[in-house]
């Protein structure tokens, strides 16, 4: 039987999220959590896990550049403890560290213009980096868990 993921790259203000399954181990983004409301935002992530019958949810998990936890870790850690309580999902932590900056740079390169700042204020606003980052944590984790027909597949074209 085929298992779920749904990654998320927490926020304050946006959620980003991304699916894949353990036979293609290929991670997707899809479209962030952006409600103005925390709650409303929640209540995303909830239809996410319905609609897509996830079973294990992959947490990005924010450790300093010298491996130290910091205060964002221990929000992600209020966060991951209202994911279990109100899911009842294993939930894994995955080190997270410059998983926006890829993110934004794979999106830059693609990007005709470069890396115009009026573009990427865009894709921040509207969860799109966040929910390529999410794709990032995941295909991370499916590569270090030799998830999938291939421990190290090609970059998949990351679509929202």
């Amino acid at each position: 039987m085929s298992r779920n993921f749904l990654a998320i790259d927490y926020g304050s203000r946006r959620i980003g999220l991304a699916h894949g399954d353990d036979e293609l181990g290929i991670a997707m983004p899809v479209p962030a959590a952006t409600e103005a409301d925390e709650a409303e935002r929640l209540e995303h992530v909830a239809r996410e896990i319905r609609i897509r019958k996830i079973t294990t949810l992959v947490v990005g998990y924010p450790v300093n550049m010298d491996g130290t936890c910091g205060y964002k870790t221990r929000e992600v850690d209020a966060f991951i403890a209202e994911l279990e309580k109100r899911f009842a999902l294993p939930v894994v932590r995955v080190d997270e560290t410059l998983s926006s900056y890829e993110a934004e740079s794979r999106m830059s390169a693609k990007r005709k213009g470069g890396n115009d700042a009026r573009a990427r204020k865009a894709h921040r606003r509207t969860g799109e980096i966040d929910s390529r980052a999410a794709a990032v944590i995941l295909q991370d984790y499916f590569n270090a868990s030799g998830v999938g027909g291939n421990a190290f597949p090609s970059e998949p074209d990351l679509l929202l």
